[in-house]
Order: structure tokens, then C-alpha cells, then sequence
């Protein structure tokens, strides 16, 4: 086993990923080592009612059909690695079909519910900090990931763009709008000064901020705000409907939203008619629903 432990190691090196994609790789394909070494089943030759085994074994641990897609995917990926460089005589994954996923459509906040929970006053150095960094997140459609990794060198133009590094390590640049222009700097005047000072969100330690902390730290403002949990995707999400709705310009949220295909980018369109939709059952005679 420390052989393949020493093997994923490698995978996981000449991967080109985002950090956010190797840590699930670490995570999911540790935990498959984890689980057929306590039950004695062989990496080398593992059966089809093993994998099966596996699969359940993830189900019982609370995982939905998208998780346990990713794992298999992940399994897929490195069984295959393995193969190709002569460690294993086949890929037993290969035939493995992953669950379903139901086309769920992302979660978005109304622009009256953005407003509402941006609202806020703060009243501590990090309550500004937090308003900065939901600004960024809504402004510029970033990924959580993404804001975290924003240094007071990656702006441009008096903080007009800035410019981040998504999946597959491709860099592009963003506008930055004025309501997160002002946070940010309302931020910046009253932070302490870090180790590192380009750093733009820091904790108390003058470290950079985790994705689990400000994941925290939003349920917890939204509850207060008396919302329901948000959750910081939800505010890429409603920056993509929002520029939809006002711009139709579906190219240019691919771009911004930093897809590498448009098809993952038209589900957006979806969003949209689904607000036409409940519009025109709301307001049209002929449309409306007998009582």
C-alpha cells in the first residue's frame, strides 16, 4: 500500500489541476486506499463487487450522486494512470458506470436579497473585511477559491480589474465594480498589516483566510440578515443570472465566469427562462391559474 500511496503522489504532481481539484483527488482517493485496506481487498486485483462495495460504503456515509460521480471519476482517472505506466494489467473502473445526476439548477439570490444581505453596517475590523470580500464575490463572479487567493497585486487600473487564476491554472481578468471598490478599500484603512503584506483577506493571525472560514462566516451574517443559509457559490451564481437577465450576453459570462465551455455556462439560460416563465404565469390573462 505505501507503494500506491507513493504512486498517487506522482499522479497527483503531473496533473496539471487547480489546488482545489488535487485536494479532492488527496481526499477521495485516500479514502478508497483506506477503505479496501480494512477490508483486505487487493488494489491489484480488485473485483467489480468490490468497487460496489465501495460505492455503497460512500452512499451510507451521506454522499450524493455528484460526490460519489466525482469519487468514481477520481478512481477512474488514477487506476488509469496506473495502467498506462504498467503497474496494474487493467483498469477494473473502466466499465464502472457513476449514478446519476438530476440537471439540478444552481441557487441564485434575488437582487433584492443581494441588497438585503449586503446591507450590513459593519462593526468589527472583520465585519469589514467580510462585506469586501462578498462585494468582490458578487462584483466579479469569482469562485470562493478564487477570492481567497486575491493579492493587493493581482488589481489593476486603481483597483478597476483584477485579475485571478482559475481551474486549470488559467488566468483571467475581471471588472471590479464600485459598491466592492469602496468595501475593499474601506478594508484596507482599517486592517493590521500582515506578514505578508499583499495579501487582501487576512484572519486574525494576519494569515491568508480559508474558504471554510468565510463559508462560516456568510451562513452565519445571512441568518442574521434573516435569510436563509447563503452560501458563497450562491453569490457567483446570482452574478451570473443578474448580467444574464440585463445583458443576454452568454459569451461574455462564459468569459467572465472563467468556463472553458459554453454549455456549462448555458445553464444560466435555464435560470432565466425559469424567471420568464414565472413572470408570465404571474402577469398574462390567459396565463394564470383558475383559483
Amino acid at each position: 500500500m505505501d507503494e500506491i500511496r507513493q504512486q498517487l503522489s506522482q499522479f497527483l504532481k503531473v496533473k496539471n489541476y487547480s489546488v482545489h481539484t488535487i485536494t479532492n483527488y488527496q481526499r477521495d482517493i485516500s479514502r478508497f486506499l483506506n477503505f479496501i485496506d480494512s477490508q483486505g481487498f487487493n488494489f491489484k486485483q480488485l473485483a467489480t463487487n468490490q468497487i460496489s462495495q465501495w460505492i455503497i460504503f460512500l452512499r451510507k456515509l451521506g454522499l450524493g450522486n455528484r460526490s460519489i460521480q466525482r469519487n468514481i471519476s477520481s478512481l477512474k482517472n488514477f487506476y488509469q494512470y496506473m495502467f498506462k505506466n504498467g503497474f496494474l494489467s487493467s483498469n477494473p473502473f473502466e466499465g464502472v458506470v457513476s449514478p446519476k445526476i438530476n440537471d439540478s439548477l444552481p441557487k441564485a439570490l434575488s437582487p433584492e436579497d443581494v441588497n438585503k444581505l449586503l446591507s450590513f453596517e459593519p462593526k468589527t475590523i472583520f465585519d469589514f473585511r467580510d462585506k469586501a470580500f462578498l462585494e468582490l464575490l458578487y462584483s466579479s463572479g469569482l469562485r470562493v477559491s478564487e477570492a481567497i487567493s486575491v493579492n493587493l497585486s493581482s488589481f489593476e487600473s486603481d483597483f478597476t480589474f483584477v485579475r485571478v487564476v482559475g481551474k486549470g491554472n488559467k488566468e483571467r481578468m475581471l471588472p471590479v465594480g464600485k459598491y466592492a471598490k469602496y468595501a475593499i478599500q474601506k478594508w484596507l484603512d482599517i486592517r493590521e498589516v500582515s506578514a505578508d503584506k499583499d495579501v487582501l483577506f487576512t484572519n486574525k493571525f494576519g494569515k491568508r483566510i480559508t474558504a471554510r472560514a468565510m463559508q462560516e462566516r456568510l451562513y452565519n451574517l445571512s441568518l442574521r440578515q434573516g435569510m436563509s443559509p447563503v452560501n458563497p457559490h450562491m453569490l457567483r451564481h446570482s452574478f451570473a443570472t443578474h448580467l444574464l437577465e440585463s445583458s443576454g450576453d452568454l459569451r461574455s459570462i462564459q468569459e467572465m465566469l472563467g468556463h472553458s465551455s459554453l454549455s456549462t455556462t448555458q445553464i444560466y439560460t435555464k435560470l432565466n427562462f425559469q424567471q420568464l416563465a414565472k413572470i408570465y404565469d404571474n402577469s398574462h390573462p390567459h396565463a394564470k391559474k383558475e383559483n
